[in-house]
């Protein structure tokens, strides 16, 4: 049997241009072109829809994660970028930062405590 690997991720809004946008700024500043956002292989496809509402009331219901080596180094290039920080916290696994983008949908920073 073979394990699924994710490819891509659609996320719905009622303001597409303007989310594709803050993506673009915020994690993919060196994308060009039309078509899904390239995020290291992973493909995020942002879509017009009329069946979700304008900000998201669950949105920690799906956390985007991406690792990184330099935790601080990332905090400060999104937070330049503008992104709304929910949290930064040190855990037991790590360190955490989550931020939200202007739907509302939640994502998250994580550097990975490497000696444990």
């Amino acid at each position: 049997m073979t394990t699924l690997k994710p490819a891509s991720m659609l996320l719905g809004t009622t303001r597409p241009a303007e989310l594709r946008a803050w993506y673009i700024k915020a994690l993919a500043p060196e994308f060009t072109g039309e078509g899904p956002i390239d995020l290291g292989g992973f493909l995020l496809v942002i879509d017009g829809r009329e069946d979700v509402s304008a900000k998201n009331d669950q949105p920690g219901r799906t956390i985007i994660n991406f690792d990184v080596d330099d935790f601080d180094a990332e905090q400060a290039r999104l937070t330049t970028a503008g992104v709304e920080w929910i949290s930064v916290e040190e855990r037991e696994k790590g360190k955490f930062g989550t931020f939200a983008d202007p739907d509302g949908n939640y994502l998250q920073i994580i550097e990975w405590r490497k000696d444990g």
